[in-house]
């Protein structure tokens, strides 16, 4: 099946090369003024039809160019400012008719590839512990390549920039901090005429066909990007569409104190990240650069320091001038929920115009199975902030979020209004363990269980909830009479003891009955959308995907981790008195989930977490004592009514 996105809108606009550099409109200003049609011998002109840019240049025909931006950084220590490759298409107008553009910018280390690293053994205290091959790549999943067939044609410059070490960049990749975010600020300065450009030939070059608006947009490190430059607050940037981004890298290799690994990914860290995507000439210049940040990053403790801050955004979201589009799944372990979630508080505390997208795959672009309505709102974001076009979109519904059968719900705000945090306790059950989880607390004798999550997963230790299990404690509702929606942070307070090497506390929150639901990957269909122009070698369509479903009885909705030496503070490190009970708080990742009428809502306390957390020596005997100890849950109106 093929089809075609259709056209849409009358009553057309042509926006003057002139009008082109300007800002934004005035406000109450309905659109751009009307200025002669095309042939008239007037400058080039946009189109502009239903509040949105139409398809009037040719990709064929379209001009490239590859710059050298100086930085104002010297990141590999040579005595001279690094320098970022950009490689830009743009209509020919630019060159042949003054017409001046905005420019869309996807800046990527991996444009050059990547390198398989080993990764670091994660079982703790194992003379044999031996490195973790490479985990597997898809960098397909990463660049979804339509931006110059359905962008360039709509008056858009399309950019590749090549981060700090990286393709044919100097310096050295540093996974985030203040440099990389230097290296893809220089690209929005030079687009704005504020940084030194050279022609591969070394002539010095300048962007004069550009009107210095800049949109970004990129999944995963790609949208971790935007964040960054964001968060520098450079002028110019105007509009940016993180896709799995990351806010905040501690938050991406840490959680709650501990080492915890993105999801995948066990055993890589900041070092490893770095050589995977030095793919610079002379590599072998950025060897020191990585063991200081090898030796800084503490895969001991996992206490956040001066590294993690220096690679902090979410502390930096008051400078930020950018309308942001933040998107992101909720079954991403990868960069987990949070990454955006803290960003979108921040932009809201700071001001930022902001729309929140939460869909149901894993680590992906929603472009990939929600074709019409990503290149609607994504069209309109950009046509918005750097055109300055009066379409509405910041007047819609800000949030999107798809269900489990993908259909598709909005909202004014996330977590939706009306979400009220509710106590719910874990109790001990009748005859010990499994427990309950009700509004009203019941105390009971002291829990305990060993931990054995070197050898037993996760998926492992949730299974036959209603038997005792040595190696973690259940805690279950009735059968709900309801649906209830968590939508928001969860978080736990426990009253436990440790007694033995693992510091980890983990909290699973589980949908226990059997039902189909996304796993988080998707399939192709055979339905084929065109929505851009093809040119040799690339065409502008795309194969719709869908959500790979899965039937089983049980789910595992959020979860969360504590490393108990860090109850007070993630930065410092403080050793318990094994045996001791000491009240512990931390969150779970943020969702978006519908418990369904007929299940049960489950809370699983384990220590070591097989997929995510060091793997200390089995054994730790943990105390948990109930009644005292509970999880707080954000939960959509009705959902209190249906626990009680």
């Amino acid at each position: 099946m093929k089809r075609k996105l259709p056209s849409g809108g009358t009553g057309v606009i042509f926006l003057t090369a002139a009008l082109l550099a300007l800002t934004a409109l005035p406000a109450g200003a309905a659109g751009p003024p009307r200025s002669a049609p095309p042939g008239s011998g007037s400058a080039p002109t946009v189109t502009v039809r239903g509040g949105e840019t139409k398809p009037v240049f040719s990709r064929a025909d379209a001009v490239t160019q590859t710059v050298m931006i100086e930085t104002t950084v010297d990141s590999d220590r040579d005595g001279e400012r690094d320098r970022v490759q950009m490689r830009i298409m743009r209509p020919k107008e630019t060159d042949t008719a003054g017409l001046k553009v905005p420019t869309i910018l996807e800046a990527s280390p991996y444009w050059a590839g990547t390198h398989d690293i080993p990764l670091y053994p994660v079982d703790v205290d194992d003379a044999q512990g031996r490195s973790l091959a490479p985990p597997f790549r898809s960098l397909a999943e990463v660049f979804p390549g339509y931006y110059d067939n359905y962008f360039l044609p709509r008056g858009y410059a399309i950019a590749n920039l090549d981060s700090i070490g990286t393709g044919g960049s100097t310096g050295c990749p540093t996974s985030g901090d203040r440099s990389e975010q230097a290296g893809a600020k220089a690209a929005v300065d030079w687009l704005n005429g504020r940084a030194r450009g050279w022609a591969p030939d070394g002539t010095p070059v300048k962007a004069n066909w550009s009107t210095g608006n800049v949109g970004m947009i990129g999944q995963s490190y790609n949208g971790t990007l935007p964040n960054m430059a964001a968060a520098t607050g450079v002028e110019g940037l105007k509009a940016i569409v993180p896709i799995a981004g990351i806010s905040n890298w501690y938050d991406y290799y840490r959680a709650g104190g501990g080492v915890v690994a993105p999801g995948g990914f066990q055993g890589e860290d900041l070092d490893i990240l770095a050589k995977v995507v030095l793919t610079r000439k002379n590599p072998e210049v950025c060897q020191k650069i990585i063991d200081e940040i090898a030796a800084t990053q503490d895969r001991e403790t996992g206490d956040y320091g001066k590294i993690w801050a220096q690679r902090d955004y979410v502390d930096q979201a008051r400078k930020v001038r950018a309308a942001v589009m933040v998107v992101h799944g909720v079954n991403d372990w990868n960069v987990k929920v949070k990454n955006s979630v803290q960003w979108w508080n921040a932009l809201k505390d700071a001001g930022v115009p902001r729309k929140l997208w939460l869909h149901q795959a894993a680590h992906a672009t929603p472009f990939r199975w929600r074709v019409e309505e990503w290149l609607r709102q994504t069209h309109h974001w950009f046509d918005r902030y750097l055109y300055g076009i009066r379409n509405g979109v910041e007047r819609e519904p800000r949030v999107d979020v798809e269900r489990p059968d993908g259909t598709w719900e909005t909202a004014k705000d996330w977590p939706v209004p009306g979400t009220r945090t509710v106590d719910v306790s874990l109790n001990a059950g009748p005859d010990g363990q499994p427990g309950t989880l009700g509004l009203r607390s019941r105390s009971g004798e002291t829990q305990t269980f060993t931990d054995a999550g070197r050898t037993r997963t996760a998926d492992d230790l949730l299974v036959n909830e209603n038997q005792v299990d040595p190696n973690r404690l259940a805690y279950l509702t009735e059968t709900l009479r309801g649906p209830v929606r968590v939508n928001g942070i969860p978080s736990m307070s426990v009253r436990a003891s440790l007694d033995g090497r693992s510091p980890y506390l983990t909290a699973l929150l589980v949908d226990y009955g059997t039902d189909t639901r996304p796993t988080g990957a998707r399939t192709n269909t055979d339905e084929q959308v065109c929505f851009g122009e093809t040119v040799t070698g690339d065409v502008g369509c795309t194969i719709r995907q869908r959500h790979r479903m899965e039937t089983a009885p049980y789910k595992i909705i959020t979860r969360g981790w504590l490393d108990v030496r860090n109850r007070r503070d993630f930065s410092r490190s403080e050793p318990i008195e094994p045996g001791k009970s000491y009240t512990f708080r931390w969150d779970l990742e943020p969702t978006d989930y519908v418990v369904k009428a007929g299940h049960r809502l489950g809370v699983i306390l384990l220590s070591t977490d097989h997929d995510y957390t060091l793997r200390h020596r089995p054994g730790t005997e943990v105390g948990v004592r109930p009644g005292v100890s509970k999880i707080m849950l954000p939960l959509a109106r009705g959902g209190r009514e249906v626990l009680k």
